[in-house]
């Protein structure tokens, strides 16, 4: 498992991130948050402006969708 942290103040909607991993969405707002209801997805939630999100599975695909981000607005973290 593993945790991935969007931060939607920084994110500038260039969306790198969705074509690296199709669990990265465009929302409403036109910036990139995470489906919940995407395979692999585990718990979604969203504080002020972050949206932190739990996967189960392979972390290659989470971890190439933040090394795209220009802005870096993606945190990728592996737990226990």
């Amino acid at each position: 498992m593993f945790r991935v942290e969007l931060d939607r103040e920084a994110c500038d909607g260039i969306f790198a991130c969705l074509v690296r991993d199709d669990r990265f969405v465009e929302d409403d707002a036109g910036l990139a948050t995470v489906d919940p209801t995407a395979e692999g997805v585990v718990d979604v939630e969203r504080a002020g402006e972050r949206v932190i999100a739990t996967f189960d599975g392979d972390v290659e695909d989470a971890t190439l969708a933040a090394r795209a981000c220009p802005p870096d607005a993606i945190t990728v973290r592996e737990e226990p």
